[in-house]
């Protein structure tokens, strides 16, 4: 008897085309396909909805003469992933939705839901890989990047457990994005022109400002602008081995700038942000530097290559310190070389990692910008994913 599959079945055509070659390696494939958001007020016009996602779905599930589930997981996605991210915004922290929509929704519900309806194994359209290997007569399993470099996209995936890359299967992920877009227009798919999804996971394209104001009240404060010879004075004062300071945030006080504007509530805004501060007449752009929730201030300076937007180090507390391969986590004490990436797309970057009694302390060969306290680090041993950390 062939193996059930259960397939994410999204509206997209990375999923669809997923779908498609699972049956085609002999699998008995389903699809699910889960409704998450139901609030189209928050999104910006034209961009698609779940209505629109759902009627996509269908019709490639027909075509490919596969069951399609529909399940509303609404209520996991608030509790689960909106309501952490309105609590980490309203800290002054910047999450990163889509690596916990993959944890705590595909990889969790998502999971449980096709356990239910009795898969062997589910399925997902993430380009990235997975291999098996041994350790100790122990079965591991390795997450290794995507093979289109271009759409690498395991650095979603960076929270992942054994236990969930255990069953998973990822169809495309040995397979470049125009391969995958020809496939599924030789297979006359209904998503095969469906543009690439693009804002907060299964929420969609939004105006943050006005999406986080659902439940964080905007508060006027000031805008003050530093100049870059404080941050340089600031930085002399640092030993590159001292790595709580290294590691640190930088601290920011209204008698070191000048104050250039207001702004509406400084959870609104995060490090690198250059929009949305409606303030002019300056001979380079601001950029956002730093934010003190506490004092409700925002601190800019101008400039892309502001010394204040670049790090050398970052900090990840113990308690969020998750390592995919658990076999390799380094023991306090221990140091090792990684390649490290603190958002998708950037580029992989030489640091260090330190691990210490109250967590790990990762420092890069070249300073990094927009270091932001909230978001993922991510660190790989050549093309595995080895873990990742919040960035405090």
């Amino acid at each position: 008897m062939a193996k059930k599959v259960i397939i994410g079945l999204s509206g997209g055509v990375d999923s669809s085309v997923a779908a498609y070659l699972l049956k085609e390696q002999g699998y008995d494939v389903e699809a699910l396909f889960m409704i998450n958001w139901k609030d189209s007020s928050v999104t910006l016009r034209g961009d698609c909805s779940w209505e629109e996602d759902i009627i996509i779905a269908k019709l490639v599930a027909k075509k490919l003469d596969i069951p399609l589930h529909v399940v509303d997981s609404s209520e996991d996605y608030m509790k689960k992933v909106a309501d952490y991210m309105f609590a980490e915004y309203e800290k002054g922290k910047t999450p990163n939705p889509d690596v916990l929509c993959n944890r705590e929704i595909k990889f969790d519900v998502f999971m449980d839901k096709a356990r239910e309806i009795g898969a062997d194994f589910f399925a997902t359209g993430h380009y990235c890989r997975k291999e098996t290997t041994e350790v100790n007569g122990k079965k591991v399993y390795r997450l290794l990047a995507g093979s289109d470099p271009n759409k690498d996209q395991s650095y979603f995936l960076c929270q992942l457990s054994q236990d969930q890359l255990k069953d998973a299967l990822f169809p495309i992920g040995h397979m470049l994005k125009p391969e995958v877009r020809e496939l599924a227009a030789k297979l006359d798919l209904a998503s095969a022109d469906k543009r690439d999804s693009q804002g907060i996971c299964f929420v969609g394209k939004v105006d943050l400002p006005t999406f986080l104001q659902q439940k964080l009240k905007p508060r006027e404060g000031d805008i003050i602008e530093i100049p870059a010879a404080t941050v340089i004075e600031k930085d002399k004062n640092i030993a590159s081995d001292d790595l709580d300071l290294v590691c640190a945030d930088r601290q920011f006080h209204c008698d070191e700038g000048i104050v250039k504007g207001k702004h509406k509530g400084a959870h609104y805004y995060t490090i690198g942000q250059r929009k949305g501060l409606d303030v002019g007449g300056t001979p380079e752009p601001l950029f956002i530097i730093s934010t003190d929730i506490d004092n409700n201030i925002i601190f800019v300076g101008q400039g892309k290559n502001h010394p204040g937007l670049y790090r050398r180090g970052l900090f990840v507390p113990q308690k969020d310190t998750h390592w995919i391969r658990p076999d390799k986590a380094l023991k306090t004490g221990e140091s090792a070389d990684y390649l490290v990436r603190i958002r998708y797309r950037q580029e992989l970057q030489q640091a260090t990692l330190f691990q210490k009694e109250n967590g790990v302390y990762i420092t890069f060969a070249e300073p990094q910008r927009g270091i932001t306290s909230g978001q993922f680090a991510a660190w790989y041993e050549g093309e595995e994913l080895q873990g990742s950390g919040v960035i405090q």
